[in-house]
């Protein structure tokens, strides 16, 4: 278990929280002043009203609620999305709305849920050559 600072950036805000024992996920709610309107085929940054401190190491990765988003056609365009170790700034969630109208999205709704998992550097290494495989450099679609 890691420790993950958090910040509430306003008054009455909902932390991450799991729903079930078992869920790998915290859920993360919106925390708008008010209603806020999500057009139809528009793409709208919602605040979560919190920022978080994520050790060296670890990413936060951001992903839809599956009910939130199959119920209502809301998706979020940049799935997963990354917060880095290294962010302090407020939590926002790009959702995009593909439902068949306009959609109201009050403060507090479960609108998307965050993991945090461990992340490896990488040390590139310009070379001639690369390592021969099956695959080799065949594309899109090659394996089927």
């Amino acid at each position: 278990m890691i420790e993950i600072g958090i910040k509430a950036l306003r008054a009455g805000i909902t932390p991450p929280e799991k729903k079930t024992e078992g869920a790998c996920g915290f859920d993360l709610a919106s925390a708008t002043r008010g209603d806020l309107l999500l057009p139809l085929g528009k793409v709208v940054l919602v605040p979560t009203g919190i920022a978080l401190s994520i050790p060296m190491g670890y990413e936060g990765e951001v992903r839809p609620r599956s009910g939130f988003s199959t119920k209502n056609r809301i998706l979020m365009p940049n799935a997963p999305g990354t917060i880095d170790s290294d962010y302090r700034g407020e939590i926002f969630i790009p959702l995009l709305n593909l439902g068949d109208e306009d959609f109201v999205l009050t403060s507090g709704t479960r609108i998307a849920q965050i993991l945090f998992k461990r992340v490896e550097t990488a040390h590139f290494v310009w070379k001639e050559n690369l390592d021969e495989t099956t695959r080799g450099d065949l594309g899109f679609g090659s394996t089927g």
